[in-house]
């Protein structure tokens, strides 16, 4: 029985399956599942919630088909407010951005529109914070991904808070305060462990919470995430897009993408960013949701052959794109991401750490 339902609305379009299917793959959440006694597919999460930090153990799901998003909280242990979840959701799905207007948008771009046609409905699925979104990519950095994701397990174990729904047990991931004090990790460079607690520290008042760095523009925010030791050019565009949430942005760094629009768009094999600006321009002001659409399903052509093996392929072909790759690089592993769940399976990323 739910200690609370809350239903989430939206504008446009959505759809819960096929947004959580590409997250999934992605690794950003566990994937769909039955809910046990009733057979419809749920999403069970563990959420750490932003300014109050206590953990909310909750199942989405969308009983209609287009109809609003169903979140039962099921464990509530620090009595969390039901609107600072509902608030956190909302942007966690992409629900809290007007999506009335992407029909028109992707209308005068055929490709977007062809795309949008066979994809109806999906929207970004973010990480639950921006301090989590950080926290892996330090963790993840040029480490396989199996490795990172037994690092990461390890730590929201030891570290997170423990909620029970149904047959699972969800870990969350640490707060702030625990980060800043993280001990040892087995397997965690102390370098990374450092950069950790730099992060908790800093992520204890609200200059790294998503309202405030919404607020600023958008280069001072890059600019202030790339302070953090470990967290470079590529992963504080990774925050932006996959933590904060930012639907009008156009990545700067993202090869994958930049390689589906050449393609897509009879660009050549090494388009200039200023080229691949204009394109953009067109899907104003959806310009991260249509670029999720081409980075995903555009067909392009693949990357040059790398000597990187599959478990240490970049972040940006596991964790931001999409990539059926992630599926198969973390196939042994447990099948709950950041949601915090099952023990393992929480992948790794390259992410780059350093600054240049």
């Amino acid at each position: 029985m739910p200690l609370t339902t809350l239903h989430l609305p939206y504008t446009g379009d959505y759809s819960l399956a096929a947004s959580v299917a590409l997250a999934a793959g992605a690794a950003f959440v566990a994937a769909l599942r039955p809910e046990p006694g009733a057979g419809a597919d749920v999403l069970d999460l563990a959420l750490l919630l932003e300014g109050s930090w206590l953990t909310v153990g909750v199942r989405l799901d969308q009983p209609v088909p287009a109809g609003p998003v169903r979140a039962r909280v099921l464990a509530n242990p620090g009595q969390a407010i039901p609107d600072d979840l509902r608030t956190q959701l909302l942007r966690m799905l992409s629900l809290d951005t007007d999506g009335a207007g992407f029909a028109a948008v992707a209308a005068h771009d055929q490709v977007v529109a062809e795309l949008r046609a066979r994809h109806p409905g999906v929207r970004p699925v973010l990480f639950p914070t921006p301090y989590e979104a950080a926290a892996r990519a330090i963790i993840g950095h040029q480490l396989p991904v199996r490795q990172a994701a037994a690092i990461t397990a390890r730590i929201m174990e030891a570290h997170g808070v423990a909620v029970q729904l149904d047959d699972q047990q969800l870990f969350a991931f640490p707060t702030p305060d625990q980060l800043a004090a993280l001990p040892a990790v087995r397997g965690l460079a102390a370098r990374k462990v450092e950069q950790l607690r730099v992060l908790g520290h800093a992520a204890t008042g609200d200059g790294l919470s998503s309202a405030r760095l919404r607020a600023l523009p958008r280069a001072e925010a890059l600019t202030k995430l790339q302070q953090l030791p470990g967290i470079g050019p590529f992963s504080a565009e990774l925050v932006m897009l996959r933590g904060v949430g930012e639907p009008d942005a156009f990545p700067l760094t993202e090869k994958r993408l930049h390689r589906a629009m050449a393609a897509a768009y009879d660009l050549g094999d090494d388009p200039a960013l200023l080229a691949l600006e204009r394109v953009a321009e067109r899907w104003r002001p959806y310009r991260n949701w249509a670029g999720l659409l081409l980075r995903n399903f555009a067909a392009g052509p693949s990357p040059a052959k790398s000597s990187v093996p599959l478990d240490r392929q970049s972040e940006n072909d596991i964790l931001v794109n999409g990539s059926n790759r992630a599926q198969t690089a973390g196939k042994s592993l447990s099948r709950n991401v950041h949601s915090g769940s099952r023990q393992k399976g929480i992948p790794g990323q390259r992410a780059d750490n350093s600054h240049h």
